[in-house]
């Protein structure tokens, strides 16, 4: 599989070169040359496939042939070390908890395949390669976790001050080894213009080969297609009409569900559920699509006002709005709505959901007033102790830390603070 710029003024290039380069020479994204749907015997025997069988082979063409098959069959083993259950709420919402992972967020997955696929690459190279992140919360627990200790790969975590939730900051500031993270005054829009800007800085790129972990990586957002699958495989013997209410900042995790759709799996709508960052929202109702600065709020990891995958949605439906509509509807929510579904989803069903969760669960709510024949799967993507605060301020309970979370409370934060881009390049240099 080539992968061509969304940009079009680059080279086509091999997975391996889009893995390595992160973002292409024009500025633009990775997108693969093509896509070819899964046979319909795929979806129909379905049930006798372990996640592990899905995985691959709905992967397999867009890393062949720079990853062989037995090795890529290791990659997924390694990455899918956990569950993805779906838990019914009710005859007309589920949640797909995808919290599970090591650091317990959904990024656990794209993070653990790419550093997987990085690390053999890199595998006889005596060049080290610098990943180079930003994150608004828990992209940075889950790559510094997914490449803590990978031969060759140092990794630079930008993370806004104070906008990230206390937990979320211990998973990426406290690892250490090949791990580095800088708190940066701004917002996660000022930390991810650094990272493209490093990219295209030739004082920079000239020195030292740089990629980016965040989902305009193609290896971190391509996996994400995996959730989607295992939802179907657990739901579609029981309903025909799914629907998937995915949270979204930067719109990697949708989009990947999308791909799957490519792919023909039978899933027909999907929600875009944001919180009061809600550029594609205004879109999607005006044709009016301005990015504008990311505004603070509870489900901090949505806290996007520019995102980046969004091109790639638009590249799948062809640039075409009216077919962009027919399949992805999106709503906006306040942290007021959110804390009141938080309240609600406690009080009706007994289930601790985070933020992100919630605004996914209203998406849902928002979706089945007017299809009410369609059964909605919002994405848990996170664990609700994560950020424990809100939630435990919402629905007046205490809530028990997983050992995961428990690992990392009490141990101490290391991070260097950068305010401006020539700060991030002289450290860089350093």
């Amino acid at each position: 599989m080539n992968y061509y710029s969304l940009n079009r003024k680059a080279p086509n290039t091999s997975f391996k070169n889009a893995v390595i380069k992160g973002l292409a020479p024009d500025k633009g994204l990775y997108f693969p040359e093509q896509i070819t749907p899964l046979p319909q015997s795929f979806f129909e025997n379905i049930d006798e496939l372990s996640y592990s069988e899905i995985a691959f082979e709905a992967i397999k063409q867009f890393v062949s042939p720079d990853i062989p098959e037995p090795i890529l069959k290791t990659i997924i083993e390694e990455t899918l070390s956990f569950d993805f259950p779906v838990v019914k709420l009710s005859e007309q919402i589920s949640t797909l908890e995808l919290f599970h992972g090591p650091t317990m967020a959904f990024k656990d997955v794209g993070a653990r395949f790419m550093a997987r696929c990085l690390g053999y690459f890199n595998r006889d190279n005596t060049n080290e390669v610098t990943v180079l992140v930003a994150t608004s919360g828990d992209t940075g627990g889950a790559v510094a976790n997914g490449f803590l200790g990978v031969k060759g790969v140092n990794v630079v975590i930008l993370y806004p001050s104070g906008k990230v939730s206390d937990i979320q900051e211990k998973q990426l500031t406290t690892l250490g080894k090949n791990i580095t993270a800088l708190e940066v005054n701004g917002t996660f829009d000022d930390c991810q213009a650094m990272v493209k800007r490093a990219f295209l800085d030739d004082a920079l790129t000239s020195k030292m080969q740089l990629t980016s972990a965040n989902s305009i990586n193609v290896a971190r957002w391509l996996p994400q297609l995996f959730y989607f699958m295992f939802a179907y495989k657990q739901l579609h013997n029981t309903y025909k009409n799914i629907v998937f209410s995915v949270p979204s900042g930067n719109f990697g995790n949708v989009c990947a569900g999308m791909m799957a759709q490519q792919l023909d799996l039978p899933i027909q709508h999907f929600i875009a559920s944001n919180n009061a960052n809600n550029v594609v929202t205004n879109y999607l109702k005006t044709k009016d699509y301005t990015p504008k600065p990311s505004v603070q709020t509870i489900s901090n990891a949505m806290d996007v006002g520019d995102p980046s995958n969004f091109i790639r949605i638009q590249e799948i439906y062809n640039n075409d709005f009216k077919t962009l509509q027919d399949h992805l509807s999106s709503y906006s929510f306040t942290d007021a709505e959110t804390k009141a579904a938080l309240k609600d989803i406690y009080n009706t069903y007994n289930y601790v959901a985070d933020p992100h969760g919630a605004v996914g669960y209203l998406g849902s709510k928002a979706h089945l007033k007017h299809n009410p024949d369609a059964h909605c799967v919002f994405l848990e993507t996170a664990h609700p102790t994560k950020f424990l605060d809100v939630v435990e301020d919402t629905i007046g309970e205490k809530q028990s830390l997983p050992p995961q979370i428990q690992a990392v409370m009490h141990k101490t934060k290391v991070a260097t603070a950068i305010s401006t881009y020539n700060d991030l390049k002289a450290f860089l240099l350093k």
